[in-house]
């Protein structure tokens, strides 16, 4: 009875342990994968289109973006990005990156913000604000994230963002943290950063705007929390809403530390 016992068990470690290795084996693979997406990023491109839009003088005013002030004063381009969302005084509330490229097109190229909020994600002026937070985004890579904490609205829209990723609701009563509130989960063979701390919110937030290879598109921070909704089977937040920038200010503060990883490529 003992030897069968023993036998038992030895059979069940090692199971585990050929379970173990494959799983381990699996995760290798895909970072490997993704390894080899990343030379050669194609993010490179919205980067080069990025630029050249801050500098080329368009819209009603005929004026280019030199002037814009991301939070580092008008012009500074480098760290801005880990540092937003942020208060800005000007317009009397937090902004992240992409709400913030919208105010400066409207107030120094005469767009109307209104209309590039309409304009379907990947055309247009929308187009040109996620090839322009791509070229932002990649100016501060390799910095970390610390985003201002010290103005009273800064201080509401994280705690505001708090509560949205933890509200449940939608036909499938999901949350964002469903899938992104605590260590070691997947889906399928993707792996869910937990959102709530570093360095799981370091991978996850630090990273977007990226490259995404499964559909050949440039995605923004605002169009991945869409998406994340429709897959929760919530409305979309409007673009350039508070909402959003208040759930990106949480994912931020929590990221403190991380380093920028933006742009990247995804699946």
């Amino acid at each position: 009875m003992m030897k069968r016992t023993l036998a038992a068990l030895a059979v069940a470690g090692l199971a585990s342990g050929m379970a173990a290795a494959q799983s381990k084996s699996t995760t290798e693979s895909i970072e490997e994968y993704r390894a080899m997406l990343a030379d050669g990023n194609p993010a490179e491109l919205f980067e080069a289109k990025g630029e050249a839009l801050w500098k080329q003088k368009r819209g009603p005013k005929n004026a280019s973006l030199e002037q814009c002030d991301l939070g580092k004063g008008p012009g500074v381009v480098k760290g801005a990005f880990v540092e937003l969302p942020r208060y800005f005084a000007d317009v009397n509330k937090v902004q992240d990156l992409e709400s913030r490229l919208v105010t400066c097109m409207e107030k120094l190229q005469g767009f109307d913000g209104a209309e590039i909020a309409k304009t379907p994600f990947g055309r247009g002026e929308q187009a040109n604000v996620t090839a322009l937070a791509t070229w932002i985004a990649a100016e501060s890579k390799g910095m970390a994230f610390n985003l201002p904490q010290s103005h009273p609205q800064e201080k509401v829209a994280y705690e505001v963002g708090k509560r949205m990723f933890f509200m449940r609701g939608g036909t499938h009563d999901f949350a964002c943290a469903s899938c992104h509130g605590e260590d070691g989960k997947r889906i399928r063979l993707q792996d869910l950063p937990n959102l709530t701390r570093n360095p799981g919110d370091g991978v996850g937030f630090a990273a977007w705007p990226a490259y995404r290879v499964s559909n050949g598109q440039m995605w923004s921070m605002q169009l991945r929390l869409n998406d994340c909704y429709r897959q929760q089977r919530f409305p979309y937040p409007h673009f350039g809403s508070d909402a959003l920038t208040a759930l990106s200010t949480y994912l931020g503060v929590n990221a403190k530390g991380a380093k920028s990883a933006a742009p990247a490529i995804k699946r």
